[in-house]
């Protein structure tokens, strides 16, 4: 199973003001399993659009960077997230930056998703890839 969950959430108020819409800065850590074994630092842009917010229409970007293995071959990657988040949930759609592999992932291309339960304390993702 390819699961990952949050060593680090170090999250700031940008601008506005809680409970109503604003927009939060987050630099987090992240530690992966499965087809990705590592770990991710990322930096995300969150919006909120305040009290009563019952959907996931909106989605935020964010950058995640790997130092990992990807199928036993070791190098560093990069990341494109548009996340999207309720109560309840939380899901993204990624992708990797071409030209971002270093190491034995140096050409790395792929995409993949993020779902999960909020409060959980891992994730789960999906990631098809070529080399």
């Amino acid at each position: 199973m390819n699961t990952f969950g949050m060593k680090k959430w170090d999250e700031h108020l940008a601008s506005g003001e809680e409970g109503g819409p604003r927009v939060a800065y987050v630099h987090a850590t992240l530690e992966y399993s499965g087809l990705i074994e590592g770990e991710s630092t990322g930096d995300y842009l969150l919006y909120y659009p305040g009290e009563g917010y019952d959907g996931g229409a909106t989605t935020s970007p964010g950058y995640d960077r790997f130092q990992a293995t990807v199928d036993g071959r070791r190098g560093t990657f990069v990341v494109r997230h548009e996340w999207s988040f309720d109560p309840q949930s939380i899901r993204s759609e990624f992708e990797v930056v071409p030209g971002s592999g270093t190491g034995e992932l140096a050409g790395l291309a792929g995409r993949g998703t993020v779902h999960g339960v909020l409060g959980e304390p891992t994730v789960s993702y999906t990631f098809d890839y070529t080399l």
